[in-house]
């Protein structure tokens, strides 16, 4: 027999154990870090773990080479390529590709993922990616009867299940980790997880749900803006006892507050709609600019940013719309957002102003292009999208010029609306989520949040509120992203069935 001609099983088998061995070191690594090795328990734990994992793919693999070679090799190569790209992120950047991070990838759009761009990355696709896709495609795959076909596979279908209930006893382990155990499992931890997140995408998106009727309850002249961080953690901000001096300017500026808060997730895509929805639910309700755009609030949403529900107003301003009025290299960076801000105020023909800016300041890797160079505090900076080749200093050196960025665009927000003097206002900074910077050798975000660190979930929530305007409540307690829906809804006064006082900030 040829070495380049293999028999249906001998083929499935080998795919499956190269595909093991190139693509489950982070896998096992985590089971290792979480098992007693030394128990006979445990012992058995990664044996059946280690045969479960060959054999179950070599079933599917089997499955799909014997209904179709063609098909079969095409979805094998893909398999190696996207499982090279998985790896080097889960090594790179310590991430677990569950289903929220499958809707973090999917929300990216081509400007934040060409930033991920590497040497590294290139080197992963060719040498875990498509040297093993050139065999694969080689290879040929010897028929097999369907007889032996049905027997293999009974066998194998038998062997799991029994394995399956050999581990009893450790249901409740794998219970537990299953999120991670799921989220590094290649290739089931995108397929999987893809597969899941457009069915609950299509659930949720079947029909906006809209809220009760609301009654606008005075006149008087307001306007509050929304700012929504990306990626900010209320560690790094002065303003919440950080030793670096982040908020030179902010912490000169009368009338703010400061409040300790948490985020619902640790992604944009769920932050974004934890701060617009009224509260926490798994469908998709109005949202906050939706409901005051029916109620005849002047919305205005301006984004650098993605990731939001679906915004259904008149004035949804992008980077490509406001380009055309900006001026300068400062346009390049978030401060595009503050383009004739003001005037868009004034010229409003309303009495109730409404106004979003989604910023990207502090979004990774490359936090040292978030940012104009005079804002360059700190030095030396990273300036790798490979976050563990940098020295943690120069990783947080980098972020905390973000920080010091987003401390001027918050102050110029703050300044335009002191010039407003006919109208009562106020600004609510509010991150998505926060930030890891190495800490236990982990990056970015996107971790599930009932295993993150703080860091990925504590936020900065930051209020000025105009002189003659709404006082606030005692700044010491702790707030969630739902605060937001409920406070600006009372400081525009506009009253609704749905309006919570718990969570509004403003007495």
């Amino acid at each position: 027999m040829s070495k380049n001609n293999l028999k249906l099983l001998d083929f499935s088998l080998l795919m499956s154990v190269v595909n093991f061995l190139l693509f489950h070191i982070p896998f096992f690594s985590f089971v290792f870090d979480n098992v007693d090795c030394k128990k006979f328990n445990g012992i058995v734990l990664i044996i059946s773990l280690i045969l479960v994992m060959v054999i179950a793919n070599t079933f599917v693999f089997y499955l799909l080479c014997f209904i179709s070679r063609f098909v079969g090799k095409i979805l094998l190569v893909l398999t190696f390529v996207i499982n090279s790209i998985a790896v080097y992120f889960i090594n790179t950047y310590s991430i677990i590709i569950d289903e929220s991070m499958i809707g973090n990838i999917i929300n990216t759009n081509y400007q934040e993922s060409s930033s991920f761009f590497s040497v590294k990355l290139i080197m992963y696709i060719i040498v875990l990616g498509i040297i093993p896709s050139v065999y694969t495609i080689k290879v040929r795959i010897l028929n097999v009867p369907l007889r032996n076909f049905l027997i293999t596979s009974s066998c194998t279908l038998s062997f799991l299940v029994c394995m399956a209930f050999a581990n009893a006893a450790n249901w409740l382990w794998i219970d537990k980790h299953s999120k991670t155990l799921g989220g590094l499992a290649m290739p089931w931890s995108y397929s999987v997880n893809s597969a899941l997140f457009y069915i609950h995408k299509y659930k949720r998106n079947e029909k906006e749900i809209l809220l009760p009727d609301a009654v606008m309850k005075d006149n008087e002249k307001t306007v509050v803006v929304l700012v929504i961080g990306e990626s900010a953690r209320s560690e790094n901000f002065s303003l919440y006892g950080y030793s670096r001096n982040t908020n030179p300017l902010l912490s000169k500026v009368q009338n703010l507050y400061s409040f300790e808060a948490t985020s619902c997730g640790t992604y944009t895509t769920a932050g974004v709609k934890c701060i617009l929805e009224h509260r926490y639910t798994d469908e998709l309700y109005e949202i906050l600019p939706n409901y005051l755009f029916r109620h005849n609030v002047d919305v205005i949403w301006r984004t650098t940013n993605w990731g939001e529900p679906p915004v259904h107003i008149k004035k949804y301003q992008d980077k490509e719309n406001l380009e055309s009025h900006c001026k300068g290299k400062d346009c390049d960076y978030d401060e595009i957002l503050l383009t004739d801000l003001k005037e868009q105020i004034l010229k409003s023909t309303k009495n109730k102003v409404f106004i979003v800016l989604h910023t990207s300041t502090s979004h990774g890797p490359l936090y040292s292009k978030k940012y104009p160079l005079r804002f360059e505090n700190f030095t030396p900076v990273c300036t790798s999208v490979e976050l563990g080749n940098c020295s943690q200093q120069e990783l947080i050196n980098a972020y905390d010029n973000t920080i010091i960025y987003t401390d001027y665009l918050l102050y110029n927000v703050i300044q335009y609306l002191e010039q407003l003097k006919d109208y009562k206002s106020t600004m609510l900074f509010v991150s998505d989520h926060g930030e890891s910077l190495g800490e236990k050798n982990l990056y970015m975000h996107g971790i599930p949040i009932s295993i993150a660190p703080k860091q990925q979930y504590e936020i900065p929530f930051i209020v000025w509120v105009s002189e003659d305007s709404k006082k606030l409540k005692s700044n010491n307690i702790s707030l969630s992203q739902h605060h937001v829906f409920h406070s600006v809804m009372y400081f525009l006064g506009i009253q609704s069935p749905i309006y919570n006082e718990e969570l509004n900030i403003f007495r």
